[in-house]
């Protein structure tokens, strides 16, 4: 496992690229982050999280030119109310892998306000960032705690300190009448 003081390290990108997996602050939690194009990055995330494969993971981009498909229609007077920030929102993206649909039709796309990650993001490309922990567990508060909590299940951890709040991010569903309903 290699342990980074933050995101901007050329070794991190290159691991990313080459199917790494691991934790990263994100502006809401610690995530377990690996890339969204990357099926095998993606299904070994849902083993170590002991996630049901049946749910779809949060992605987060760096700006809407990393969306698999175009933002609705109706986000496209306020997506600045939401974006960046931590507010996630589905809407239909039938471009997007079918391993981030999950045999659906729509994927979670978010865009983080921290800017260590979007560099990160502009670098690599589109991240799935569940919470860093096994399913139904609280999410890990500080990054070091991933490696005895994971152990060699991970590559990487970056360390980015104590997590303040805590809370995950706001979800929204764009409906199919164009209207957005609050999830979480």
């Amino acid at each position: 496992m290699i342990i980074f003081p933050d995101t901007d390290h050329p070794k991190l990108h290159d691991i990313l690229r080459d199917g790494a997996i691991g934790v990263i602050k994100t502006d809401t939690l610690y995530g377990l982050v690996g890339r969204a194009e990357d099926e095998k990055a993606v299904e070994r995330i849902y083993s170590v999280k002991h996630r049901d494969t049946t749910k779809p993971l949060i992605v987060l981009v760096a700006g809407e030119t990393q969306l698999f498909d175009p933002l609705p229609t109706v986000l496209s007077s306020t997506i600045d109310n939401y974006w960046p920030g931590p507010n996630s929102i589905i809407f239909e993206s039938p471009n997007a892998p079918k391993w981030l649909r999950r045999n659906g039709s729509t994927v979670a796309y978010r865009m983080p306000a921290n800017e260590n990650l979007k560099r990160l993001l502009l670098e690599v490309g589109p991240l799935v960032a569940p919470s860093a922990s096994r399913e139904g567990e609280p999410p890990l508060e500080i990054g070091l705690q991933a490696e005895a909590y994971f152990g060699d299940e991970i590559d990487f951890i970056v360390d980015g300190g104590l997590v303040l709040d805590g809370q995950p991010s706001h979800l929204y569903h764009v409906t199919s009448g164009g209207d957005m309903e609050k999830v979480r």
